[in-house]
């Protein structure tokens, strides 16, 4: 019995061992991987001061009105790969990351749904980008986007809603809670990136900003303030369904990429569709002017 136990112990330990290694192996993979990707992959755009912490934004083209971007879950400026430069050519466009995603700090004060807009406009003041704006959000982002503009109709002139978020079933939120919350922890490991489990939700952008968004969804830092969006999905869709939209400001919503929590508007003609709305509410903008 003594050499039985002795066997198995051994055996555990052996299988101990191995598990350490590979998980050395893969944090290793990933610290490596991570420290190149920083070199390559710098913020096009000015980091700007909005209140105790750094937030990422980055602007194309000329003229009136500015058309503001807000980025689905777990997405950042770069996800408007094909949408940015298309409307660029008629207008200025930015783009931003919230706090703690993308190039964009996180700051001292724990997320709240609620203060996201207020961060925005600071953002769009010190960065010297003047209204009026077209706020266009797509998921999550429909919903910062309705906030904005009810909480500072006299900036905004239109409003473009991608894809409006729903409220999350109890099953479906416990779901998608458990691969957010892992996702930091897989990242660290290298799990992540060896697997593409996260970084595969980027295929079919341009190249250029497929690439940087691959980078971030293997980034624990991103990873765990987009599990912190997600952990207070519904209460983020309940403040923008009970915000009171001005009349005046022009409204359009549309379907583009689906329903999915993280779903990027990766499909290049469904993307120049949203291009043509924006397009379109600018135009309308214009003419009321």
């Amino acid at each position: 019995m003594s050499l039985l136990f002795a066997r198995v112990r051994r055996v555990l330990t052996i299988a101990a061992v191995m598990l350490t290694l590979l998980v050395l192996a893969g944090a290793t993979y990933q610290g490596v991987e991570t420290a190149l990707e920083r070199r390559q992959f710098q913020h096009p755009g000015p980091l700007v001061d909005s209140g105790g912490h750094q937030l990422h934004i980055y602007c194309l083209g000329e003229g009136l009105p500015t058309v503001v971007l807000e980025a689905p879950a777990t997405g950042l400026s770069a996800a408007w790969g094909w949408v940015q430069p298309d409307v660029a050519l008629t207008t200025r466009v930015c783009s931003y990351d919230r706090a703690g995603l993308g190039w964009s700090e996180a700051g001292d004060q724990p997320y709240q749904p609620s203060a996201v807009a207020g961060e925005l406009r600071a953002l769009l003041q010190r960065a010297g980008e003047p209204g009026p704006y077209v706020m266009v959000g797509q998921g999550l982002g429909a919903a910062f986007a309705a906030l904005f503009a009810a909480q500072f109709s006299s900036d905004v002139a239109g409003l473009v809603l991608i894809d409006r978020p729903i409220p999350n079933p109890t099953d479906e939120r416990d779901q998608t809670m458990r691969l957010a919350n892992a996702s930091p922890w897989l990242a660290r490991t290298g799990v992540l990136r060896a697997t593409r489990m996260v970084s595969d939700n980027a295929d079919g952008l341009p190249e250029a900003s497929g690439n940087v968004v691959r980078a971030f969804l293997n980034r624990p830092d991103h990873l765990t303030r987009a599990a912190a969006e997600l952990a207070r999905w519904n209460e983020t869709v309940a403040l923008a369904e009970s915000a009171a939209i001005d009349p005046d400001i022009i409204v359009v919503r549309l379907e583009a990429a689906g329903r999915e929590h993280a779903a990027l508007l990766t499909d290049a003609s469904s993307a120049r569709n949203v291009s043509d709305a924006i397009l379109r509410v600018t135009a309308s903008v214009r003419a009321k002017r």
